[in-house]
């Protein structure tokens, strides 16, 4: 005869654990399809890391089954929404666009950064890699990297260059440019790329980098001249246009990247979901196109490789930013 008691004990407890388990803490393993994820962007709509940004949405959207919405969080340099991520739910709901300069340049210029990048955000997967290009009006006598290099050293303090703010990618070119060619620049800081753009084209500004995705339309309608990229090699968009290194500077070199992050502490099945997602647009054909339609080249590596990436940048900017700060 089968007895009663033990069974009677055993099912008592499974009903118990049963009703608890709903109390227990789970970890967040991967974001519902269906559920709305919002893409923060540190800079206003329009510019070229909003426009990418949402190049990118929809096509994520597509793989995660969400809708993902942009959404713009300019100030800081980029910083403001790398804040609001730090601060959001670790549940794949809000995921940051950064541009490399949030990470790796803001973090040394900005006294009242609130968090760490480092190690307040989950680097997820990085996403493309861009270059700048030096230009000049196209009426200057300006001709070549030489000729501005010799008008910087006979007129010190008399070359003014724009940029899109302090700390941004084309700022910290110009710096870099000063340090390493040992002249004196005068940097003239914009609320974005396309004002800059707009007085270097009138010639109120001697000079400026930008990104060549965003030059190309300018060089190509005779508005301005590109002078050399900061890329180690030619860019496929302006092939005609030497590198910097060929150019007289052998040791400059200089690149930017935008990358997916998340806030921190998020579970590692919900980090390869998204990183997969974003793997899989990155190598969809027409995605690949309207990168290289802009300038871009799609970089898709891992969540490590981002980290690493980011720490090598971190510490070349540390060294170019000393004495420059941003509120």
């Amino acid at each position: 005869m089968t007895c009663l008691r033990p069974c009677r004990r055993r099912l008592l407890l499974t009903a118990a654990a049963v009703a608890l388990t709903p109390l227990l803490p789970l970890p967040a393993l991967a974001q519902p399809a269906g559920v709305p994820v919002r893409l923060l962007v540190g800079y206003a709509a329009g510019g070229p890391v909003d426009a990418m940004a949402r190049i990118f949405a929809p096509a994520l959207a597509q793989e995660l089954g969400s809708n993902v919405i942009v959404e713009n969080k300019p100030g800081a340099s980029g910083a403001l929404a790398g804040e609001l991520t730090v601060g959001a739910a670790a549940d794949g709901s809000t995921l940051f666009f950064a541009a490399s300069p949030t990470i790796t340049i803001v973090p040394h210029i900005q006294k009242k950064m609130r968090y760490d990048p480092a190690r307040d955000l989950t680097p997820l997967v990085p996403l493309l890699s861009y270059a700048n290009v030096l230009v000049v009006p196209q009426g200057s006598p300006l001709r070549n990297l030489a000729d501005l290099l010799a008008a910087a050293r006979a007129n010190p303090g008399k070359l003014f260059y724009g940029s899109a703010g302090v700390g941004a990618s084309n700022h910290l070119s110009g710096e870099l440019l000063a340090m390493q060619a040992k002249v004196q620049l005068v940097h003239v800081p914009y609320k974005g790329n396309a004002p800059a753009m707009n007085d270097v084209i009138g010639g109120q500004l001697q000079m400026m980098f930008d990104i060549v995705g965003g030059a190309q339309k300018y060089i190509a309608a005779g508005q301005v001249r590109a002078l050399a990229v900061t890329s180690a090699a030619r860019n496929p968009m302006l092939p005609e246009v030497p590198t910097m290194r060929e150019a007289g500077l052998p040791g400059y070199e200089v690149g930017g990247w935008y990358a997916l992050y998340g806030p921190t502490k998020m579970a590692p099945a919900l980090v390869d979901r998204l990183a997969d997602a974003t793997r899989r647009v990155l190598a969809r054909p027409d995605f690949q196109s309207r990168l290289a339609a802009l300038g871009y080249s799609p970089w898709s590596g891992t969540g490590e490789q981002l980290a690493a990436q980011a720490a090598k940048d971190l510490a070349l900017w540390g060294t170019v930013t000393k004495g420059i700060e941003i509120e």
